[in-house]
């Protein structure tokens, strides 16, 4: 895997990964890819596949992986459950804060976005208000299911008195400030009233939505919502899958994106 390097956004050091493109292909958007809740740059590669990597690969394109603050090497947040803790729209300032300063930084002006889970709702908030070249969303979440906040609960018992922990701290340089800032925030009373539909209705760039149907995080509402505003979207449901159609149905999932980023610019 690429070395990691750390870049200031807005006042914030960033874990940055840079995939090279092809040096014979014509010049093409990159790919940004964003993490999952609980994500971070060395999570996206795991079960000896280097997935950013491959699906870099498969579309000809450069790519870029950073973790977001408080999650891989990027700087933790301070005092993450007092007053550090996380806002209900912390999805919407990424999108609309971080990220377009983090590509101005790059110097990237229309990228494609590849998001997991939060990282897919984040790529859905920044494609409503900036141009891109496309977006794909694996796992978003629109709104706030009961499905969701069950298996969340799941998770912060698992933290606190199963293994959860342990496996996390090998990819994030604070583990407690990665779980907790994502944990808590969703499982607080002001969250359950996330919705982000209306700005989903304002997407007009080329769309690809993916989710397993075995998603432990989100049932197949997450993606009509989208089609309900968005219905130029294109959909690609897995059989078989859960909630990291990466992990689960990579290979399916990396030619469902190759196939379509044939014709996005």
């Amino acid at each position: 895997m690429n070395p990691t390097q750390m870049m200031e956004v807005n006042g914030v050091r960033l874990e940055v990964r840079r995939i090279a493109g092809p040096s014979d292909a014509s010049p093409v958007a990159p790919i940004v890819f964003m993490h999952e809740g609980l994500g971070s740059v060395a999570l996206w590669t795991q079960r000896g596949l280097d997935w950013p990597q491959a699906v870099c690969t498969a579309t000809g394109r450069a790519g870029i992986v950073y973790s977001r603050r408080g999650y891989g090497q990027s700087d933790a947040l301070s005092d993450v459950r007092g007053s550090g803790r996380l806002p209900p729209d912390y999805m919407h300032r990424e999108a609309w804060e971080v990220l377009p300063a983090l590509l101005k930084a790059l110097k990237i002006s229309r990228p494609v976005l590849l998001g997991h889970s939060d990282g897919a709702t984040i790529a859905l908030l920044h494609a409503s208000r900036h141009p891109v070249s496309a977006c794909i969303a694996m796992a978003p979440h629109v709104l706030v299911e009961d499905i969701a906040v069950q298996a969340i609960t799941e998770a912060r018992t698992a933290f606190e008195s199963g293994g959860l922990r342990d496996r996390l701290a090998r990819y994030h340089a604070d583990v407690d400030v990665a779980f907790w800032q994502w944990n808590d925030i969703w499982l607080s009373e002001a969250f359950r009233h996330f919705d982000v539909r209306e700005e989903c209705s304002r997407i007009t760039t080329p769309l690809l939505l993916i989710q397993g149907v075995d998603d432990e995080y989100g049932t197949m509402r997450q993606l009509d919502e989208i089609a309900g505003v968005a219905p130029h979207a294109l959909q690609l449901r897995l059989a078989a899958c859960g909630h990291s159609p990466q992990r689960d149905q990579a290979q399916q999932t990396t030619e469902a994106i190759a196939d379509f980023l044939k014709t996005a610019s």
